[in-house]
């Protein structure tokens, strides 16, 4: 081997061992982590707003094709809620509540006894009337008896008068016997006056106990809180025990033989609209079934009046107020389904010539 080749050898085994040492051995090696590759912001707002493109494809077509169809020329509808007139049942007297004889949710007839007042005050107050009642009664009884007397002797009295007018024309009995007799008449006449009088009193007295007899058994059928009408029970206010003042609320109920519906028509459709005119009410809660009813009310009076009415555009603004209430016979046969607070619409048909339209006609309840 020649001197260049020998050094040629030392370098390479040189080399070799730096290139050796600068290597790190395999535990040493960083161990190599993907680069993390975000999504672009603006395809994630793309896909989002495809979905609520698709979604409010799909809402609009649910609502078209679930949409009720047009109404004929003839027929106008509007948004309201059911409703029934609430009665309070309250006390008329300071009372306490003694038994109660209905709850929440209950159907109630016409006269049927709902509450009852405790009524021992006015039951003793009534004894004590009814036994003044006994004594007039009595001492009427006596006064007239005693004008049947008093007239007896008037006869007397007046029979004696006139046989001594014939004995004094006769020259049998003397002057001064004359006077006693007209004495006697007038006398007796007196007393039977006076005892008229006492009739009379005897009769005002009976009439004054027989008022207060009356007065405390109203009072006491006061006191017995009655349905008024046919209905059904809201709300229980008072408990039994409950001492309550004048008008002391104790119930309130639903009068169910009159439920309606108020909408507002504007004035080009509320101007033909008269009453009396054939209306369907839907409820939200209830779409298959169309309620009948009648239309009782159309207000006077504007509602939501602008300020200036000044040109036919401000004057399509203005809202009649419209009643239409179901029919009596269908809320008999159904009160117990009257809710009120629904929300609904009413269809008001002023064209009676115009027929209900097939969706329409198909939901009315019989």
């Amino acid at each position: 081997m020649s001197r260049e080749d020998a050094g040629l050898t030392n370098d390479v085994t040189a080399l070799g061992s730096a290139s050796h040492e600068l290597i790190p051995t395999q535990t040493q090696l960083p161990v190599p982590v993907p680069p993390v590759r975000k999504r672009p912001r603006h395809r994630l707002r793309q896909v989002l707003l495809l979905l609520a493109l698709i979604a409010a494809a799909g809402g609009g077509y649910y609502w078209w094709s679930t949409r009720p169809p047009g109404l004929p020329p003839g027929i106008v509808s509007g948004n309201g809620r059911l409703e029934a007139d609430e009665i309070d049942i309250d006390t008329k007297f300071p009372e306490r509540v003694a038994q109660l004889f209905v709850d929440e949710g209950d159907l109630v007839k016409a006269g049927q006894l709902l509450a009852l007042m405790d009524v021992r005050d006015y039951e003793a107050q009534l004894k004590k009337a009814q036994a003044t009642a006994q004594q007039a009664e009595r001492t009427l009884a006596e006064a007239q008896e005693n004008v049947k007397q008093q007239q007896t002797l008037v006869v007397f009295a007046h029979q004696e008068l006139l046989r001594a007018h014939d004995l004094v024309a006769k020259e049998f009995m003397t002057r001064e016997t004359l006077d006693q007799r007209v004495q006697q008449m007038n006398a007796a006449s007196a007393a039977l006056a006076g005892a008229q009088d006492r009739v009379g009193e005897a009769e005002r007295a009976l009439e004054a106990a027989k008022r207060d007899v009356e007065l405390l058994e109203v009072n006491i059928a006061d006191s017995r809180l009655i349905a008024p009408v046919d209905g059904v029970i809201q709300y229980k206010i008072s408990n039994v025990g409950e001492m309550l003042a004048v008008g002391g609320k104790v119930f309130t109920m639903l009068d169910t033989s009159y439920v309606y519906m108020d909408i507002y028509l504007p004035t080009a459709e509320a101007g033909q609209v008269r009453l009396g005119d054939d209306a369907l009410i839907v409820l939200d809660a209830l779409p298959g079934l169309a309620l009948p009813a009648k239309v009782v009310f159309l207000a006077t009076e504007a509602q939501f009046t602008p300020k200036a009415v000044e040109t036919k555009t401000e004057r399509d603004k203005l809202m009649f107020r419209v009643r239409v209430r179901i029919n009596r016979d269908l809320l008999h046969a159904h009160r117990r389904d009257v809710r009120t607070g629904l929300p609904g619409v009413a269809y008001v048909r002023f064209d009676r010539s115009v027929a209900w339209p097939d969706w329409l006609q198909t939901k009315i309840v019989k």
